[in-house]
């Protein structure tokens, strides 16, 4: 069985340790690129690491481990999936960046598949996902290294936190339970969730404002049972460039529930700018981001305290 072999490659005006910062903390990923929804490193062993994934491809949510070796010096990664599963059977590829002499940088990005049986309608399932996945990376990896210097004066991270009384399964299935939201959260007025496996969710939402409009959002969300629940906006309002967050529930005493609600966003200063009311700083648009999501966040968590305890 032979590899099927595709590059991609981008040109970035930054310098290419910048984009390599980028590139090689995975936990950055959630925020910079749009296909994933929750990155973390497993284990690392000297240049070597594991890291797990939760990504969009082809409108599925999908989850895999993969190795790395880094080579900072030489701004390179290699990687390869720890455990393909099926319809892929074999998946790896490399990061290059080249540093060019007038300050930017170029960016090649390989990949390298199998398909189970060489299935050619697998083949070109993997392809369509690579090729989608891989343009979008590089044009996001590309826009997050040049306005490095002014995304701390954009960005948003933020946390509210409610004391529930009960149990820990009681409180997460509340927050789990989406489907259930448009009955129990007041500023939810629609929503619909696809779960193909367990833990996976994939949900689109419609939220009331206090003014009575109706916004759309989409997203993936990565659920562990065992406390935490990790989402990520994939369809953006247009004055964001990134949207993640997280539940986290942690039992600090005998039926004594703490409940974290957390966000992190990416303001787009373009987005801001042709708003119909466009605030009058970043400083203003950090304070009106925070405030709408943090109400939103807060009102959810008050009524599954009020739901739990009121079983209690």
């Amino acid at each position: 069985m032979k590899n099927t072999e595709v590059t991609h490659r981008i040109d970035v005006e930054a310098s290419a340790e910048a984009v390599y910062r980028i590139v090689s903390d995975v936990e950055l990923w959630p925020l910079y690129f749009p296909p994933t929804i929750r990155a973390e490193r497993v284990e690392r062993f000297g240049s070597e690491e594991r890291i797990q994934l939760w990504a969009m491809a082809n409108g599925e949510l999908r989850t895999w481990q993969s190795k790395r070796w880094l080579y900072p010096q030489q701004y390179h990664i290699t990687f390869e999936q720890a455990l393909p599963s099926a319809p892929v059977a074999l998946m790896g590829g490399a990061w290059w960046i080249d540093q060019n002499d007038d300050g930017t940088c170029s960016v090649r990005l390989d990949h390298y598949y199998r398909a189970v049986d060489d299935d050619p309608a697998v083949l070109e399932f993997i392809a369509r996902a690579i090729d989608a996945n891989s343009r979008s990376e590089l044009e996001h990896l590309k826009r997050a290294a040049e306005r490095a210097l002014r995304e701390p004066e954009f960005s948003v991270d933020f946390s509210d936190v409610e004391t529930i009384r009960g149990s820990m399964e009681e409180a997460y299935d509340y927050i789990y339970d989406v489907a259930r939201w448009p009955e129990r959260v007041p500023h939810v007025a629609r929503l619909e969730v696809t779960e193909n496996e367990p833990g996976l969710q994939y949900m689109s939402m419609d939220t009331r404002s206090p003014d009575g409009s109706v916004h759309t959002t989409v997203s993936g969300r990565v659920c562990d049972p065992k406390g935490l629940i990790v989402y990520k906006q994939t369809v953006l309002p247009d004055a964001f460039l990134a949207h993640t967050g997280e539940w986290r529930f942690e039992e600090n005493e005998p039926g004594v529930i703490t409940v974290t609600g957390r966000h992190r966003v990416i303001l787009d200063p373009d987005g801001l700018a042709k708003l119909p009311r466009p605030p009058a700083s970043p400083e203003a648009a950090r304070q009106a981001v925070r405030h709408a999501l943090g109400t939103n966040s807060r009102t959810t968590m008050a009524r599954a305290k009020e739901f739990v305890e009121a079983r209690k």
